[in-house]
């Protein structure tokens, strides 16, 4: 074979890369890319070989190859063809040298590649086992097959990276469960947290993530066996397809659903639906961390990487790479979940043209979500935590960030609503006079003559009034144990 593979729905070639240090032809050929997913230049910012090697089109062949195979097994095993026909497909087509170039030509003309590659498959297994090759299956069977194939094995990579992020979140919260900071609401101070309070925040939804994951594979990672239209007619008026769809989903390790999802695409739908909802998550991660690492606030930053994130006029900047390219990447998946929403509205028993959004979609999705999930998981398990500057940020507005905890010792005796009023006041007077808001509230008799010095040091003291932050991480690690 060529060291270029075909794109079959371009028809353009591409290269394969392992990194960046390639032979020059192969690096010229691959400057032909117009995706940063798979440019030689970007690649490796937006997704890992790792996962390029699942979606890639030598891979979806081979699972086209695969999806064929288990076909035959099943329908010798169901005695539906020849009881030896499966194995012998199945043997010749582990040998299969697939003619790469005229399986684009083909399909750039058929439209489909299955057509083409049943073909060239029927004619290397023989003309006795080639005779039942796709016996009573239509393309969307094979190609929704093949794809279901490759999205079990990608949700394993994903499943794994996501462990990892999650095990660096607990480490950080853990860690962080007391330290103090500035919690904020519309970038602006709001109340004392802690940072392992927000890193546990962060954690929570990575694990129900998981919960999902696990969820989803049972109901979303279906064989596919339906025939023309759906029907199993090929296969006579009796169960013999509805036996074969069964033995194949367990050949396959895939769930057996009662009736044929050709036009029913909302399985396809929730997985890439659930990488976006990943990506969300990591989108949110990535905003606060690139906020945090700003001058201003340089409450954390990005693990140290000479040059990393450098700048080409400016010497003193470290970007945070990882988290922008997150923050892409997060934006990409909710855009691909609207693609494969719309894919769900099919006409009839089989779709003229939404079905193709998923081959955009689906292989693009889990490459940029892994590729996030990476970057996540280089970012999280050396993320530069700064504890003394959150405390000065947090004493950085002398007190005012404790307003609510002097109104709500101040409410008891004067009653809530009055007692915003009189803080409210002291607040202004604080700001506008430049004083701290102790010395704003000591001004106040109404303030001084129900509240003792002491007490009311107590209550302007940040550091005090952290609330559950401590309590509410013990119980987030508690349901990762």
């Amino acid at each position: 074979m060529s060291m270029f593979r075909y794109n079959l729905f371009r028809g353009l070639p591409r290269s394969l890369p392992h990194r960046l240090v390639v032979p020059n032809v192969q690096f010229r050929r691959s400057l032909g890319s117009v995706s940063a997913i798979d440019s030689a230049i970007f690649r490796t910012l937006f997704g890992t070989e790792e996962i390029r090697k699942v979606f890639d089109d030598r891979a979806y062949l081979n699972r086209c190859v695969d999806a064929e195979a288990a076909l035959a097994r099943a329908q010798s095993r169901c005695n539906v063809i020849p009881a030896h026909i499966g194995e012998v497909v199945t043997s010749k087509a582990a040998q299969a040298e697939l003619d790469f170039d005229r399986l684009r030509r083909e399909t750039e003309i058929v439209g489909y590649p299955i057509l083409p590659l049943v073909r060239q498959l029927s004619a290397m297994v023989g003309e006795e086992a080639g005779r039942y090759v796709h016996w009573g299956a239509t393309t969307q069977d094979i190609m929704d097959l093949a794809s279901m194939l490759q999205m079990k094995e990608g949700l394993e990579i994903v499943e794994r990276t996501l462990r990892s992020v999650i095990k660096n979140l607990e480490h950080l919260s853990r860690k962080h469960r007391d330290t103090p900071m500035a919690g904020r609401t519309h970038l602006q101070h709001a109340l004392p947290i802690t940072f392992g309070h927000k890193t546990a925040v962060w954690l929570s939804g990575f694990q129900r993530h998981l919960e999902r994951l696990e969820q989803l594979k049972k109901r979303a990672l279906m064989v596919q066996f339906g025939g023309a239209a759906g029907s199993l007619a090929s296969l006579g008026s009796g169960d013999d397809g509805i036996r074969v769809r069964k033995a194949m989903a367990e050949d396959l390790g895939l769930a057996n659903p009662p009736i044929t999802w050709h036009v029913a695409r909302d399985g396809v739908a929730e997985i890439t639906n659930f990488l976006a909802l990943v990506g969300g998550s990591l989108g949110k991660l990535a905003l606060d961390i690139i906020i945090m690492s700003s001058n201003e606030l340089s409450e954390v930053s990005e693990p140290f990487v000479p040059h990393r994130g450098a700048s080409s006029t400016m010497p003193q900047k470290r970007n945070p790479i990882s988290s922008e390219v997150i923050l892409a990447a997060s934006k990409i998946l909710r855009s691909n979940a609207g693609l494969v929403l719309d894919g769900m509205v099919s006409d009839f028993e089989r779709a003229s043209g939404p079905w193709h959004l998923e081959w955009v979609a689906v292989p693009e999705s889990f490459v940029i979500a892994v590729g996030a999930l990476y970057q996540a998981d280089f970012a999280l398990s050396g993320l530069v935590v700064n504890p003394k500057q959150m405390l000065d940020n947090l004493y950085s507005t002398r007190g005012l960030i404790v307003a609510e905890a002097v109104m709500m010792g101040l409410a008891p005796h004067v009653g809530r609503q009055r007692a915003h009023d009189i803080v409210y006041e002291a607040c202004k007077a604080s700001i506008e006079g430049n004083t701290s808001l102790l010395e704003a509230l000591q001004q106040r008799p109404e303030v001084t003559e129900k509240i003792s010095s002491h007490a009311l040091s107590e209550l302007c003291d940040a550091k005090n009034y952290l609330g559950s932050c401590g309590l509410m991480v013990d119980e987030v690690l508690a349901s990762s144990r």
